[in-house]
């Protein structure tokens, strides 16, 4: 598998070129998208053709996970002749999030097949894609993506506690983790991860690397490494728009 980063950014920030989060993972000719947050569209077209993607798998409903799913929807709808439908696996409220946004009910659904996450395994193409609840909001997942053997990909999307990533990470994965608070520690209320307690749960689980991403303005992307590196002695970096990553 390959993962390319096409955004790494959380809501809000001031580092010129972010976008929201969004992650292509490829595997032979599966492609699979995790989020597609603000702004992040764009960058599928130098990887893939929107319509050439197997599903979109969103974590939660914020908008730096999902929102570019209108304009998604809009180039399947009236940029395509004949228009094109799209796989897009999420929460149970995401289609009427997403048509909330128009005020106009069936929105999403001109163009896009909606599948509700129920915690079962899902086939993709040529991969599996494992949801597990995570806390963050009242529907927030973490997925682990796999060819079926070896060492796969576990995204944690938006969570504020670590620990609800054991269960889908299997020794040599490669971690896929947000870091918003950088090196910690995490404000009270704020329901997020840092350094510290991303590298107490990879030390914990066996994952072969880490891969730090969606971290908040004003946090030092190098100190958060050694923040991680302290209780992990593993690979650890960020990634960023562009950035690429060879699974298993």
């Amino acid at each position: 598998m390959e993962l390319i980063v096409l955004g790494a950014g959380p809501a809000y920030t001031d580092r010129q070129g972010a976008s929201g989060s969004a992650y292509l993972v490829v595997a032979g000719t599966t492609q699979l998208l995790l989020d597609l947050g603000q702004g992040s569209f764009p960058r599928l077209f130098p990887e893939v053709r929107p319509e050439d993607l197997d599903a979109v798998a969103i974590t939660h409903l914020h908008p730096d996970h999902f929102v570019d799913l209108v304009s998604l929807r809009h180039y399947l709808r009236y940029e395509l002749h004949p228009a094109r439908r799209l796989r897009v696996i999420g929460p149970a409220e995401l289609g009427d999030r997403l048509d909330a946004l128009h005020a106009e009910p069936g929105f999403s659904a001109e163009a896009l097949d909606l599948e509700a996450i129920d915690g079962t395994a899902l086939r993709v193409g040529g991969l599996d894609l494992l949801p597990r609840k995570v806390t963050h909001t009242a529907d927030s997942h973490a997925y682990r993506v796999s060819t079926g053997a070896g060492p796969g990909l576990v995204y944690s999307g938006d969570c504020g506690r670590a620990d609800d990533l054991a269960p889908l990470i299997q020794p040599g994965d490669t971690l896929l983790t947000e870091v918003s608070f950088g090196p910690g520690p995490v404000p009270p209320g704020a329901i997020h991860l840092d350094g510290p307690s991303v590298g107490r749960l990879a030390s914990a689980t066996g994952v072969g690397e880490i891969l730090l991403t969606h971290v908040q303005m004003r946090m030092d992307p190098d100190e958060t490494v050694r923040s991680v590196q302290g209780v992990f002695d593993g690979p650890v970096r960020f990634v960023w728009p562009g950035s690429r990553a060879t699974i298993g």
